[in-house]
């Protein structure tokens, strides 16, 4: 399977297509009761967030089959993610087809490479914490526990996690 993994390019890439793979996505977080925004985002909310931060593709061929969207620095989303020294993604999610096939771990390489070459030593997210698998999952990465929020825009309370990159002298 040659998976390329590149920069969202506005010029080329569709986002009503990035906005179905996230819609694919996250179906089942969504059949568990899970309001996260990439279950109800319409292409507009996908493209601001696109531009909000540097975004990356999963593409087979010419189809996308992942995303995930890099973040600086942004007052008033909570504590952790308003230090200079952290950054945080979101809007990842591989279609369903693709997952469990290497395809989220070169996106999380990726993520951490960028977050890397600018600076940042911290990497965080935010999931529910009643998503156990995605919990989990994270844990596996590196992943830990920092704090709790609650969005305004989820029926959940999320968990901030994060990981101490590992940046070479």
């Amino acid at each position: 399977m040659g998976v390329e993994i590149r920069k969202w390019n506005p010029a080329v890439d569709n986002v009503a297509e990035i906005t179905q793979v996230l819609h694919r996505a996250y179906a089942e977080l969504a059949s568990m009761g899970f309001r996260y925004v990439a279950t109800w985002q319409d292409d507009a909310v996908t493209l601001a967030r696109l531009e909000r931060g540097v975004a990356f593709l999963a593409k087979i061929d010419t189809r996308v089959v992942g995303t995930a969207t890099l973040y600086f620095h942004t007052p008033a989303r909570c504590a952790w993610y308003e230090q200079d020294n952290v950054a945080y993604f979101g809007q990842f999610g591989i279609d369903p087809d693709f997952q469990r096939q290497g395809v989220g771990t070169r996106l999380m390489n990726a993520i951490e490479a960028e977050a890397i070459q600018q600076g940042y030593s911290n990497l965080a997210l935010d999931t529910a914490r009643e998503a156990r698998h995605l919990v989990s999952l994270y844990e596996r990465l590196g992943f830990q526990f920092i704090q709790e929020v609650d969005w305004e825009q989820t029926n959940y309370t999320s968990i901030i996690m994060n990981k101490k990159l590992r940046i070479d002298p």
